[in-house]
Parts: structure tokens; sequence; C-alpha cells
């Protein structure tokens, strides 16, 4: 079923096809993404109005709006330009105005004939005593009532749309609706109460109250989980593809991990073991890895995917750790070096800039395998570069490696395995929804040895009374970090404000105490000026957020943000976690200012509460939304049209549940349910998943 069914071809028609949109409309839509009836289908009602019949407009409190049968009066033109036209009417009850500016005359008297009954509706104002609809939005003979909802959903608009458009426009996309066959696991739609798919899309465009506008009314549920079905569908058939594809098991001895553990100055946690044996078992299988490694900052990651690196080594292979720049992929080594060495493992690095003669030398020893772990950035990836027997390729993400430079990898090796490490701690749902092809392991305890931070908010206004106590710390031995926000996004005021800071601080501190290093540096003078901190010649480091990830210093206890309120909760998290590395009690201050919003005290206080950097990730998404919390534009995180991530979390798991079951026992989705899924895919337009079907 390599073309999409016909039952379906309706709801791809043009958009001109439905009531009431011609041409204009129709491009107006579509600038502004509707380009189908499905898509008018996926266009939700935001709110409604109450427009049930009234006897009188006394019923309701003004302003509010009331549907009444009037009998209609007198006709009263406006005497002068600019003024109204008013129209007399009377209900069961009392009389009131229509009002209506710069109409024709001869309009109005056609659409409200002195003498005859309509039914009118609009909102009822009072205007000097006097009681008036202005432009009504419904004025109907009797006859054509039922034209008017008893309550009328209010759709989200685009330029050159009106309501009454998308009202009749909707009404003509139901019925290209066909009855669908169920994709739905029976046992939950029954435990959920769900309608069918067609009988939803009839109620959410016909909601009966507000309490229908809500993501949790039994119709948006079902309508929302059919999203998240098709998306974790899609991730499960990638899953199974990569799953399918041979792998090669690379069975570890323990020789060298054992020597590691020996130089180890303390035991590995609880969660890294855990970690370690899931990962061992992965490689030992003849099934490619695609595995998750998420962990708090600090809670020692590093630590195992050398593990995980020296288990590929010791089956005969090669391993790779990819860093997303050249000072963290510096930082891996540093870190990794010593104890590759206490087990006897050549490990390099190659980045962008190892040229000529010491490039060559690098590559044929990488091709001849006498490079055991090669450590770099993208730069391992040019054509150039082969390897004797790849078969580990580590990731450190930072949000920057979608699903398709997974796979890209995966072209180096025979069927390399792959092992992607995040240090931002994303919610359950959605870590579900852009790694859902992936196994998952948690790190989620602290290693020994490392020191809780203390956080304090601190205002602008104290800047004087901050310099000094940093003064005394520098007097002490002790080190810091400055992080500048990126103003506006400019890198050219953001530049103004690190330099301007640097300088002031060097003229409070004195000469060679303070260093700088912000994103338009070029990256050899980034690289020194971060060797000179690492080496402690400088005391204070003012940088833009370049620090912000994995930058290991432990003799820096202090950590300075300015404008706090800037940052988003996992970019706090994630500074805060560049401190409390050493033996040193560390600090840091949230340096905000005054006066803060309610989000922004919010965010910086539950920063004071809690070290926890998977429940900062939950208030980071309850109070900012799925899109913000990993930057739309670059995560691999689907848009959902109905689906709310933040409000149907729990949907998102038993989506990834049932999609895995449904595909183990029905991996080419042949069952009749099997079958219905598929016109599900199509439906959702998830043509890359029907393609991973066939490649099954």
């Amino acid at each position: 079923m390599s073309r999409r069914p016909e039952v379906l071809f309706p709801l791809f028609a043009t958009l001109t096809a439905l009531d009431g949109i011609g041409p204009k409309s129709a491009q107006a839509l579509e600038n502004a993404g509707v380009m189908k009836p499905l898509d008018m289908l996926m266009t939700l009602p935001l709110s409604g109005v109450d427009r049930h019949r009234r006897a009188s407009i006394r019923e309701v409190i003004a302003p509010s709006t009331a549907t009444v049968e009037v009998t209609v009066g007198e006709h009263h033109p406006p005497q002068t330009r600019g003024r109204p036209y008013r129209v007399h009417v009377e209900d069961a009850e009392t009389s009131f105005q229509l009002v209506f500016f710069h109409a024709r005359g001869d309009y109005l008297q056609k659409l409200l004939p002195t003498g005859q009954k309509r039914l009118v509706s609009g909102k009822v104002e009072i205007f000097d005593g006097i009681a008036q609809i202005v432009h009504p939005d419904h004025v109907l003979p009797l006859a054509q009532a039922d034209e008017i909802p008893a309550f009328e959903p209010m759709y989200p608009l685009h330029a050159g749309i009106t309501q009454k458009a998308m009202w009749k426009a909707t009404r003509s996309a139901l019925s290209f609706a066909p009855d669908l066959p169920e994709w739905i696991d029976p046992a939950l739609k029954a435990r959920e109460k769900w309608p069918n798919w067609r009988d939803a899309m009839e109620a959410v465009h016909s909601p009966q109250s507000t309490s229908d506008l809500s993501p949790h009314a039994v119709a948006r549920e079902r309508l929302a989980y059919d999203e998240l079905l098709a998306h974790q569908i899609t991730l499960a058939l990638a899953r199974a593809v990569t799953r399918r594809s041979k792998g090669i098991a690379s069975k570890p001895d323990g020789r060298l991990t054992a020597k590691v553990l020996a130089a180890l100055p303390y035991a590995p946690t609880g969660a890294q073991t855990r970690a370690v044996s899931e990962i061992a078992g992965d490689l030992s299988a003849p099934i490619r890895m695609n595995r998750l490694l998420q962990g708090d900052v600090g809670s020692g990651k590093t630590f195992v995917a050398l593990m995980a690196l020296l288990g590929v080594v010791e089956a005969g292979g090669q391993g790779v750790m990819m860093a997303p720049t050249e000072i963290l992929a510096r930082q891996h080594l540093d870190g990794l070096r010593p104890l590759a060495q206490s087990a006897g493992v050549v490990l390099e690095i190659l980045t962008g800039r190892d040229k000529g003669a010491a490039r060559k030398a690098k590559l044929a020893a990488l091709a001849a395998g006498d490079i055991h772990i090669l450590v770099g950035t993208h730069a391992v990836f040019q054509k150039d570069i082969f390897f004797k027997d790849l078969r580990l390729a580590v990731i450190d993400e930072q949000h920057r490696f979608g699903v398709s430079q997974r796979m890209e990898l995966g072209a180096k090796g025979q069927a390399v395995d792959v092992l992607v490490m995040t240090a931002t701690p994303i919610p359950r749902s959605l870590a579900l929804a852009q790694y859902g092809d992936m196994d998952v392991s948690v790190l989620d305890e602290k290693p020994p040895g490392r020191t809780p931070v203390q956080t304090a908010l601190v205002s602008s206004t104290r800047m004087d009374e901050v310099v000094q106590k940093l003064r005394k710390a520098v007097a002490d031995g002790r080190q810091a970090y400055w992080v500048c926000p990126l103003v506006e996004e400019s890198e050219v005021v953001d530049l103004t404000a690190a330099e301007e800071r640097f300088k002031r601080l060097r003229a409070a501190l004195g000469e060679g105490v303070v260093g700088l290093v912000h994103g338009q540096m070029p990256p050899a003078e980034k690289d020194a000026a971060m060797a000179r901190f690492v080496a402690g010649d400088t005391k204070v480091l003012v940088a833009t957020t370049v620090i912000e990830v994995g930058v290991n210093v432990p003799n820096a206890s202090i950590m300075m943000i300015e404008h706090a309120e800037r940052f988003g909760l996992a970019q706090l998290h994630q500074l805060r976690g560049r401190v409390g590395r050493g033996a040193a009690a560390s600090t840091c201050l949230l340096i905000y200012q005054a006066p803060l919003g309610e989000t922004g005290r919010r965010r910086l206080e539950i920063l004071r509460e809690t070290e926890d950097g998977f429940r900062i990730s939950e208030e980071d998404l309850a109070m900012r939304g799925a899109g913000d919390v990993i930057g739309t534009a670059q995560s691999g995180i689907p848009r959902f049209r109905i689906a709310d991530l933040e409000r149907q979390a729990g949907q998102m798991a038993v989506a990834q549940t049932d999609a895995r079951a449904l595909l183990n026992d029905d991996p080419k989705l042949e069952s009749d349910r099997g079958k219905a899924v598929r016109t599900l895919l199509w439906l959702m337009e998830q043509d890359k998943a029907i393609r991973l079907i066939s490649v099954g």
C-alpha cells in the first residue's frame, strides 16, 4: 500500500472544493498553512460564543452576547456624516437599537424590513442608558434560524477570513470526512470512552459548551492520541529498521574496564553501574544499539561513555566520541586520557585545526587501527576519514543532532552502535517525542565528591557589593565565571555587553586577573583564554553562554549570571553545573534586573529551591511550553496540531507502549488493526513511515 487510500482523497482535495471558499480565500488560508480540507478539520476552535435563544435581552447582563427574536421598528438614517444608522427593534420584553456604521440604507431596508420579525444575535451594550447591538453578528429571517448554532465555535482567524466563512468551510470539510476503520487499541478506547474518529471530528467542531473546548474533552483527547500514536508508530518503525539492520556483536571481556575501575579514586554510582551494564548488553547483541544516555549536570556521563568505548576496544574494534565544539572535544580528551592510559588504550583527537602532515599521520593511524578511540568534532564526518573497524559512536548531544545525523554516522562503520549523551534533563513526554526511536538510560544520582551549590538571587542595583565580594574571593584564591546574556539575539550588542563587563571587572580587580571568551573570537584565542583560566592564571572568566556545556574547571567555585531573568531555566541549570565540581563550597549568584515579572521570579526561585534537573525541566515545560524548552527550530520535536505536550504528556507514553507492542505483534502492519494504522499514517501525512514499512 504505497499509495494514499482512496477513502482519504476528499480530505486531500483543493480548498476551493469547500463551501464558501473561493480562490481569494483559498490563497489567504494557504498563506496560513491551511492547504486542504484535512487542514481545515485539524484547525480546532479556540473558544465559543453562547448563542442560545433568549426571550429578551434582559436575560443577559451587558456587555454580553444575546440571541433574540425581534420585531423591526423604524429606521433612523444618520442626519450628518460620520453618525451611525440606527434601527429600532423590540423583543418580547423591551426595545433596543441595532447600530450600523458606514452602512447603505437600501441594504439595511432589505436586511431589516419594518414590521417584520427577525432573529438577531450580537453583543448587547449600554450606551447613554440605551441598550444597543452594534453590527449584529447574525440577522436572519425566522425560517433560517437554525443557521445560528446554540454555541458558536470561534476559530483562529487568518487575514481575510471571517468567522462565518470558517464556520461554513469547516461544516463542508466535515461532510468530506469518511468513516474510517479503527486504529486505536479496542481496550484503550473502551477504557477512555473515546468516540470514533469521525464522531470525534464532528464533536470538536460542534462544541456545546466551553468544557468541550478543553484539551481534556474526550473528543479532543481522542484526536490528540491519534496524532501522538502516528508519531510514535513512525519512531517505532525507525527503531525496528535500526534493530533489523544487523549490528556487530562486540563482546566486551572486561580486561580494560577493570584497569580503569581500579584507577578510579571512588566507586561508580548505582546509576552509572546500571547504565554501563545496559550498554554492555546492547553492545554484545547482534543488533545495532541506538541508546540515549540522559543525565543531569555532573552525574558522570563521561565515565559511562568511556566504559562503553573501552568495551568495543576490548572486542577488537574502535570507538569515536563526538563533541559539538572544539573546546568540549579537548575537554573530553583531557578527562578521558589519564583513564585510557591507565588501561593502555590509545586515545587521539581530530578537529578542524589538524592540518598537513600531522593530520595525515593521524588518518593513517586511524585506518591502521593504531588509534583505539578518537575524540573529535563534526570534522570526523569528512570523506577522507576511514577507520579500520569503527563500532561505537558516542555523541555528546546538546540537541544539535537529529535522527538524520544519527543515521549518517552509521554510514562510517558497517553498523555502528550509537550512544547519544544529553546533559539537559528532558521531561519524559518530550524525551519520548524527540528520542522515541531510542532506548534510554538515565543517570539520576550524583557521584561522590560533588559539593552542593548555594544559589542566591541579588538585584543588579547591588552590583558594587557583588564586585567587592568577588574581589575578596579572588584574593582567597578562588575562581569565578561571570556570564553575560545574549542581548536580543544580536551578536554585536552581545559582544559589547561582555566586553564592557570585562573592562569594568579588569579595572576593579586588576590586570591579568580577568579573561574574556565570546562567540565572535577566533577559536585559537578562545581556547587560549580558556586554557589560561583552566591553568588558574586568570581568576575570573567573563563569557557569553559558550561555557554553558561541559566545561570543567574544578577550582572554579563561583558562578555569576548577569541578567539571569533573560535565560531559560534549563540554561541556568546548565550554567550552575559548571561550579560545584571541586572540594570548595560553591555559589551561584543570579543577578537580575528589578522589577522581576511573575514568571521571571518563579523561574529564579525554582533554581534556588532545587538542583534536580529533572524537576527543573518539568517546571520549565509547564512554564514555557514544549517548543521553547527544546528550541523547536533545531530540535527533532514535531509540531503537533491538536496534541498538547504539556497537558497530554501522559498520552505520549501510552502511545509509545502501544506503538511498540503493535509492531512487535504485527511488524508489517498486515492485520486489520495494522491496515487501519496504515490509514492513520496516510491521514497524518507520515509518508516516511510508510516507506519504512516497505523497507521492512
